[in-house]
């Protein structure tokens, strides 16, 4: 499964994992993939610096990468405050009273939450940045920023060059991908319809080879979107990526942490596993911008004729903020919130990672033979 992509990151297979679990993403590049964590759960710089060290401290000296979320047009921010003013009375009536139709309790002691609503701000996102150069300068493991709205600001990418790491795109479309390369990305992320979170319209089989044609040798391509085999990896690298990017596919690894849990798999592990490749809706309600999420009562709701229309990002994930928190602290799968991709049909048993890469690999290898058999 080696190309090109392997040696320039020093990986040991073109696997990257993106990941809001930080013992997954540990867990991936110990494995010989490459980790990427998702930075927007983190309000402050702080904790994502805390976060980092426990990364280097447990990837064997293995490189990693980190995903933030920064439009390309720096958007005029206010404060929390003035944030909180801008979202309409009877949309936070309409979330507290669907929340107490599906029963989820309040959060305990009556706390209200605000993680992971930052995350989403241009000048959070910025501040996630200067923490993984300092850390890629001091360390050296950090070898890659993704971005999960496209092209970052050209002075980011600029920056970011200039310590020496590599810049990553999320594209839907030819277009997106074309001005990626023009920005100066080096590696595009070709995301299909299928995929879990923001995604476009177009799937990943037509998606692929486009991008790859538009591109040529300005940037690697990632294939994502629907990528949850080895047999996915091989169809993606003979369309001509050199590299898969996975998200859905981690989530029901064993070291996954976020989320209820009990003795056995948590509440999100414990929906995902449920679900089939048709438990899956492409909505705006997580954040603004069409994102898949697992079918739930939660979507549902969104779904009928009585609710608002969802708020443009980022006030969508003020709105929601603290009721993903409650929903998370709910022991009920049937009202999980969670971004999942239509892979989920096949996730079906908590696996350690270092399981689920070796079943990539061990598939892959199979593909590739059976190609190979067919051509004699």
């Amino acid at each position: 499964m080696r190309t090109s992509l392997s040696d320039e990151f020093g990986i040991e297979y073109p696997i990257f994992g993106f990941t809001p679990s930080e013992h997954v993403a540990a867990a991936i590049s110990r494995a010989g993939g490459m980790g990427v964590l998702g930075c927007v759960r983190f309000n402050e710089a702080e904790e994502l610096d805390a976060t980092l060290d426990w990364m280097r401290e447990n990837t064997d000296g293995k490189p990693f990468g980190v995903d933030v979320v920064m439009p390309a047009k720096i958007p005029t921010e206010g404060s929390q405050v003035d944030l909180d003013s801008m979202i309409p009375p009877e949309h936070r009536a309409f979330v507290e009273r669907t929340l107490d139709d599906l029963g989820v309790p309040p959060l305990p002691d009556g706390d209200r939450v605000s993680a992971g609503v930052l995350g989403w701000l241009h000048s959070v996102a910025r501040s996630h940045v200067d923490v993984a150069m300092t850390h890629a300068d001091k360390y050296g493991q950090i070898k890659l920023i993704a971005n999960a709205l496209g092209s970052p600001p050209e002075d980011v990418i600029s920056n970011v060059h200039s310590h020496g790491v590599k810049v990553a795109a999320l594209a839907g479309a030819k277009e997106h991908a074309l001005r990626h390369v023009s920005a100066g990305v080096d590696l595009v992320i070709a995301q299909g319809h299928e995929a879990g979170g923001h995604t476009g319209e177009v799937t990943s089989m037509v998606l692929w080879p486009e991008i790859v044609d538009a591109v040529g040798d300005a940037a690697h391509v990632l294939a994502a979107g629907g990528v949850g085999s080895g047999r996915q990896i091989a169809a993606a690298l003979a369309m001509g990526a050199t590299g898969v990017w996975m998200g859905t596919y981690w989530l029901t690894a064993a070291e996954y942490q976020l989320g209820v849990r009990g003795a056995g798999p948590s509440v999100i592990q414990q929906a995902i596993l449920n679900a089939t490749s048709r438990d899956t809706v492409r909505r705006r309600i997580y954040s603004g911008k069409p994102a898949r999420l697992l079918k739930t009562k939660w979507t549902d709701a969104w779904d009928a004729e009585n609710a608002p229309e969802p708020l443009p990002m980022p006030l969508q994930n003020i709105l929601v903020a603290e009721a993903h928190a409650r929903i998370s602290g709910a022991d009920d799968p049937g009202v999980v919130a969670m971004p999942a991709g239509q892979i989920v049909g096949r996730m079906n048993a908590i696996t350690p990672t270092e399981e689920l890469i070796k079943g990539l690999v061990d598939e892959y290898d199979a593909a590739v033979d059976r190609l190979e058999k067919a051509r004699h």
